[in-house]
């Protein structure tokens, strides 16, 4: 005789869930609680170089959109600086260099628009290509994952940046590589995040 199975619920401490969004993102969860949501203008108006948008998916093992996950990027401007208080006036006003965006809760779809980061001198001295540092939770991602996005368009710059020379694998390399397209005029990049499986993007201990 065929036994039914209960399945109990995943509670708070299995789960980083709605809960993110309610205390990261609450406009996306339906709590108007900010005039303007922390992290949403990464660049600012007065940031030079170009303007760019990033979006992209991130995909379970067998390549299903995760639908709850929250993303933050901080990147340089467009001459390689940081936006860092030790270092004033080194960014535009108003150039934060960060943000945060969630993921779209039907599709999936993540996306955020910014202008292009310069290459950044590392601290060994070595110079990094242009680069989008990205950190993502999500349910059962309760240790965020760091990884970073470069772009298709700066192939010259990839090949000797020191982070990406780390990576043995071409294969692997080629999952920090951001696609490059025209949209309505616009410069698009694809970045599609995959949290396991073969094609697993590469993430980083920091």
């Amino acid at each position: 005789m065929a036994q039914d199975l209960n399945y109990l619920k995943e509670t708070p401490s299995q789960t980083a869930g709605p809960f993110v969004h309610i205390g990261l993102a609450p406009g996306a969860a339906g709590f108007e609680i900010y005039d303007q949501e922390l992290g949403q203008d990464i660049a600012g108006p007065n940031a030079s170089g170009e303007r760019i948008r990033v979006e992209g998916l991130v995909m379970d093992g067998i390549g299903s959109p995760v639908k709850d996950v929250l993303l933050e990027a901080w990147q340089a401007n467009a001459q390689g600086n940081y936006a860092h208080p030790e270092h004033p006036g080194e960014v535009e006003e108003g150039f934060r260099g960060w943000g945060r965006v969630i993921t779209d809760f039907d599709t999936g779809e993540w996306a955020f628009d910014t202008v292009k980061p310069g290459p950044v001198m590392g601290r060994n001295g070595q110079m990094m290509a242009p680069h989008i540092n990205l950190w993502i939770v999500a349910r059962g991602i309760n240790v965020g994952l760091n990884t970073r996005l470069y772009f298709e368009d700066e192939a010259e710059a990839n090949a000797s940046d020191p982070v990406i020379n780390l990576i043995e694998w071409e294969k692997r390399r080629a999952t920090l590589i951001a696609r490059r397209s025209i949209r309505d005029g616009a410069l698009v990049y694809r970045f599609d995040i995959c949290l396991q499986g073969n094609d697993e993007t590469v993430f980083f201990d920091v």
